[in-house]
């Protein structure tokens, strides 16, 4: 018996010990537990996050030179792919102390991996920051994520050809859809040239002029399809619609051939994010031919305003050993250093969200290849309006659904019925 019960004792401790050292979850990280020297970081983009993301490490090298900053390049596919495989797994072996987000993703992964990411809210003041940044970012009043870049959109506009239709950038100061069309019709007629070039594989569109309107494909909860009676997203399909039945549309099938249609002066306008701003100007030849306006705002919506957001993107902490750390490190660069919002915008051409940081000169500055425009300015201002909505779970989801009924409503199906049977799939797919 005695030996018995010494097996027992004996095996009861060789257990414990295995359980002392199972994997926590933290992986790779679980052995820099007590490693506060280094931190790693994830984005997308070399020419702009991670230029941004390394412009702020500079600036946090200056005052903190024992800290390691790896900041290692993902596609942003991949990165949703790798967090999702760790997080849903249970392990965050191999993942970073902090991750990029696009926004119309991050409750996605905040609400289905709510322990998996570090709150951020002592770290940042939250009022500094854009309110439409805000929801997306939080769970419960608790900030998440710190804002990063504006997807605030704008309505770049050839004014040589605006103008050859007879009309002028201040035409456009103040205007509807309706009347966006209408300009387009004549500058069509006048020039030749289109209007705007579309993907119909991508609803980008319909996501700014909704969002113009405080409305979103989801409820207010960010979980339930709002698609049938969404007043907003009835007069966005509409819109659509008349777009490409003026035949002021020029289709395109990737991101190259949408820069090329204005790189080669074929299509006139664009209303998008701030962030196509390099686009624009990477064909100098077309130098001084370029304004732009604010957006279009929905012709028969009340709430619509002439501001609005496509794309945008947050820094997140993984809770991992180290987080501390890198949240003290976004918090002393992102999260409140003016100068280096200046930065940003003359090194990567990247327009925060952090308010204080329009009052710098880099915000005032024209810009000679617009006209001499202040647009960094402008996009500041229309920024503060954008609405706030709930970019929810299901975004993508509910997307892919409204591009299969966005081809049907253009071969003929009634708008109401779009809606509706884009509610019924959306309802069967997400709940």
């Amino acid at each position: 018996m005695k030996k018995i019960i010494a097996l027992l004792l004996a095996s009861i401790m060789i257990l414990s010990a295995c359980g002392a050292n199972t994997d926590t979850g933290n992986g790779d990280n679980a052995g820099e537990a007590a490693d506060t020297s280094k931190i790693t970081i994830w984005a997308w983009d070399p020419n702009f996050n991670i230029k941004a993301m390394n412009l702020a490490k500079d600036v946090y090298a200056a005052d903190h030179p024992d800290l390691t900053v790896d900041i290692i390049e993902n596609a942003q596919n991949d990165i949703v792919q790798k967090l999702n495989t760790g997080l849903s797994s249970g392990t965050t072996k191999g993942l970073p102390n902090i991750v990029l987000i696009e926004d119309y993703r991050a409750q996605s992964f905040l609400q289905a991996y709510p322990d998996a990411f570090y709150p951020l809210t002592e770290s940042f003041k939250a009022s500094d920051f854009a309110d439409y940044k805000i929801g997306p970012t939080s769970v419960d009043g608790k900030n998440y994520g710190l804002p990063f870049d504006s997807g605030v959109t704008g309505l770049y506009v050839r004014t040589d050809y605006l103008e050859q239709a007879g009309y002028k950038i201040e035409d456009l100061q103040d205007i509807t859809w309706d009347k966006y069309i209408e300009i387009g019709k004549a500058v069509k007629e006048k020039t030749g040239k289109d209007w705007i070039s579309l993907d119909p594989n991508d609803m980008g569109i319909l996501r700014v002029m909704i969002q113009s309107a405080g409305s979103w494909y989801l409820n207010e909860d960010g979980k339930t399809a709002n698609l049938e009676g969404n007043a907003a997203l009835k007069e966005a399909f509409e819109t659509y619609k008349k777009m490409m039945e003026a035949n002021i549309v020029k289709i395109h099938a990737d991101w190259s051939q949408f820069v090329a249609n204005y790189n080669s002066g074929d299509v006139a306008s664009v209303p998008t994010g701030n962030w196509f701003t390099p686009s624009i100007t990477a064909a100098a030849d077309q130098a001084g031919k370029w304004a732009i306006a604010p957006l279009p705002k929905l012709t028969n919506n009340p709430e619509s305003v002439h501001a609005s957001s496509l794309g945008g993107s947050s820094w997140y902490v993984l809770n991992v050993p180290g987080k501390e750390k890198a949240a003290e490190f976004l918090g002393a660069t992102l999260g409140s250093n003016v100068d280096l919002y200046q930065k940003l915008i003359t090194d990567v051409g990247a327009i925060g969200t952090y308010k204080p940081a329009a009052e710098g000169e880099a915000y005032k500055a024209p810009n000679e290849f617009f006209g001499g425009q202040e647009i960094v300015a402008d996009f500041a201002k229309w920024t503060a309006e954008i609405p706030n909505v709930n970019y929810g779970m299901h975004t993508y989801a509910v997307e892919d659904i409204i591009i299969v009924e966005m081809q049907n409503y253009l071969n003929g199906k009634g708008i109401d019925q779009v809606l509706t049977d884009a509610q019924k799939q959306a309802d069967a797919q997400i709940k």
